[in-house]
């Protein structure tokens, strides 16, 4: 099978994760993660018999035994507290649960625990406030998408790229990048979207590779989005709250990942692999009623097509292509589109408000055009913010 040593298991688990869905297509997700049909039943019917164990190599035996009963609640306690530095008593308890202790103490004891054995500060209390959250009814309404800004490793920098959905906190892509340019992104999103397939909706910040410093925020990237038919959102200004699943999903990380010491982009990308295993498979998420982001999450119905869709529009639209510069001659007037347009058919469609123009790419409504002022403008939409 085609999956690479280093995250077979990981891979295997969220193989299994997906097609236990009700709504799962068996063939679809073994075309996705390249393995034939046999091997996916295969590997779905170890788990459903053995579980998670069930996935490993044979004839290898798993290091830890799931029964094991040997040690005692606290010395479990201490043993999780000391891989996962960052997770506190009720994600531990949760956890402890998960795990098939039967025995869990409260979450309260479990912290006065780690604080008799010096496993947690007294900076950490309270550190957590509640806030209202906003999330998307249903997994693949939207994405979250953005850059963890770069971090040192012993040879060169490291900038990780996070797809986050909206819905269930599941991390679909953490990437080891070693630069933020289009091509990058748009080469593992390829990879994201044949997995997983497309969602409905993108939201990210308004920085390179996805925004520019003009007023209407298209890049190369974001006009393949549009292509794929997937809508594109931008969060506010110097408003990073607008994506705050994923602002949160980074200080995650940086909690729990980025504080080792990194070699090379290999090595980032093993440790992002293994962590994003237990991120969504393992780690109690209290957003979810302390659920994991896999038991919210389903794979898109929406395929990526391997093939660009052609640009068509419907009857009554009014077809234009967009020359150099994003230049639009149109009605004795000349009007400024996003440059990433040039050499595109855009759509012109009347709408209820007299003199003012529908500008369309693909099935988007992307720009106003005011044919009394000559004037481009920006369609009203809203973004709610995302925490």
């Amino acid at each position: 099978m085609p999956w690479k040593a280093r995250d077979s298991m990981s891979l295997r688990r969220e193989f299994v994760e997906l097609a236990g869905h009700e709504d799962a297509c068996m063939a679809e997700l073994c075309r996705r993660f390249r393995i034939s049909r046999r091997v996916g039943y295969k590997w779905l019917g170890r788990f459903q018999t053995q579980g998670v164990a069930g996935l490993a190599d044979r004839p290898r035996r798993p290091k830890r035994s799931p029964g094991q009963t040997d040690a005692s609640v606290e010395a479990r306690v201490v043993e999780l507290r000391q891989r996962h530095p960052a997770w506190g008593g009720r994600k531990l308890r949760r956890r402890l649960q998960d795990m098939g202790v039967e025995v869990v103490p409260a979450a309260s004891t479990i912290t006065g625990l780690l604080h008799r054995h010096d496993l947690i500060g007294t900076e950490d209390s309270g550190k957590h406030k509640a806030f209202t959250r906003f999330e998307h009814p249903a997994p693949n309404a939207l994405w979250q998408m953005d850059f963890k800004g770069h971090i040192a490793i012993e040879q060169g920098r490291c900038h990780p790229l996070t797809v986050l959905d909206d819905h269930s906190r599941y991390s679909l892509g953490l990437d080891a990048c070693g630069n933020e340019r289009t091509e990058t992104v748009q080469e593992r999103l390829t990879e994201i979207f044949r997995r997983y397939g497309l969602p409905e909706r993108m939201l990210m910040d308004n920085g390179s590779p996805w925004g520019d410093s003009g007023m209407h925020l298209f890049t190369p990237l974001t006009v393949w989005l549009l292509r794929l038919l997937i809508a594109v959102s931008h969060g506010r200004p110097y408003h990073p709250q607008t994506q705050g699943k994923d602002e949160r999903f980074h200080r995650t990380l940086a909690a729990e990942v980025l504080r080792e010491s990194l070699r090379d982009l290999a090595h980032c990308q093993e440790r992002f692999d293994r962590w994003r295993a237990v991120y969504n498979h393992e780690r109690p998420h209290e957003a979810l009623g302390m659920a994991v982001p896999a038991s919210r999450y389903h794979a898109s119905a929406r395929s990526f097509p391997e093939v660009l869709p052609p640009i068509e529009y419907a009857p009554g639209v009014e077809v234009r292509k967009v020359q150099q510069g994003g230049r639009l001659q149109y009605g004795g007037r000349e009007y400024h589109l996003p440059k990433a347009l040039h050499g595109y058919p855009i759509g012109l469609r009347s709408t209820v408000e007299d003199g003012v123009m529908d500008v369309m790419f693909c099935h988007h409504v992307i720009l106003h055009l005011d044919l009394r002022s000559g004037l481009t403008t920006k369609p009203v939409t809203h973004v709610p913010v995302h925490l």
